[in-house]
């Protein structure tokens, strides 16, 4: 073989290995959730639409990897230190406990989260303007909201003189929410009745405590538990045959009488917007922790008329949604 031959043959072959070298590593997103993987699809499923929007489409250019805690909040430490470990380009935690265990599991690895607390209360970043650090996100507000679903539930039962809300007491959206809660009612002159349910199980236990000790309507905590199962949440409630209201139109899509709180699936959009924009190389703690701008009342009539309650027209005027 001639030499001119020879290194043209040798150059040719170099070049599938140079550019398979070359080709660009695809980014793994860590998705840590507190719930299994069924409960978790919805969120995961807008999120992957918002990358998606904003050019990354899992398969192709990204890979998401993910972590179930299924319910067991202690495992969420653990299982953010495995992500941040492998190491992740970016972890995204769905709720509150998920987006704290990230937050402790790593400075490096940057993360974006949806919760429903004030992150800066919480220590999750510093400032909503700047959050600083590695870490920023979307609210959906749902403590500060607190307060106008104890207004709105007046409005359904003016003579109210005791109300009751269920919690969870190990999620980190409690103590915010019990404390807008208590003084919205405080305000009103209105007794407030706190109720303790980690599991369904035990929210079940707490409806039943409340049909030996009445109160006069319910506020259904915005633990993110209790999201993950709206129609059997529902199904405990109706029991009481009294007025509640929860945070998410889930619920009142699943039967519950109303509900007032930020648009979930546009949060969880967003989060993938920004998740797209920090691999494409902003940081996050330059970006701003986004809040909702719009809220929904959602009003189901037919509930309404089950539980004999006159929704006030002025409260119906309001509504963006009713079902009738």
């Amino acid at each position: 073989m001639r030499r001119r031959d020879f290194i043209a043959l040798v150059g040719g072959a170099a070049w599938p290995i140079a550019a398979r070298a070359q080709q660009p590593k695809i980014p793994v997103i860590g998705f840590l959730s507190s719930f299994n993987e069924a409960q978790s699809a919805q969120p995961l499923a807008e999120f992957r639409r918002g990358l998606q929007e904003n050019g990354f489409a899992e398969g192709r250019n990204v890979v998401i990897e993910s972590r179930y805690a299924d319910g067991r909040y202690n495992d969420l430490p653990g299982l953010a230190a495995q992500l941040a470990g492998r190491p992740a380009d970016l972890i995204f935690a769905s709720g509150p406990p998920a987006a704290l265990a990230a937050k402790a599991a790593t400075t490096a690895v940057p993360v974006v989260f949806v919760v429903g607390f004030d992150p800066v209360t919480a220590g999750l970043v510093g400032s909503l303007s700047r959050p600083g650090g590695n870490v920023t996100g979307m609210t959906l507000m749902n403590s500060v909201l607190a307060p106008k679903r104890v207004e709105t539930l007046i409005e359904l039962v003016p003579k109210a003189t005791a109300i009751a809300i269920i919690v969870n007491p190990t999620s980190p959206d409690t103590i915010p929410e019990i404390s807008e809660v208590t003084a919205a009612m405080e305000q009103r002159g209105v007794r407030l009745q706190i109720l303790n349910a980690r599991t369904l199980a035990e929210f079940d236990d707490a409806i039943d405590q409340l049909r030996a000790q009445p109160a006069d309507a319910l506020v259904v905590g915005g633990d993110p538990l209790y999201l993950t199962r709206p129609a059997e949440i529902v199904a405990s409630v109706t029991r009481l045959s009294i007025p509640a209201i929860y945070g998410f139109r889930e619920f009142t899509a699943a039967g519950g009488l109303i509900s007032y709180g930020a648009n979930r699936p546009v949060s969880y959009r967003q989060a993938g917007a920004y998740a797209s924009r920090i691999l494409k190389g902003e940081k996050p703690a330059d970006l701003p922790v986004m809040q909702p701008t719009t809220f929904e009342l959602m009003i189901n009539l037919k509930t309404a008329k089950t539980l004999g309650v006159t929704v006030p027209d002025k409260l119906l005027a309001r509504a963006d949604e009713v079902i009738e």
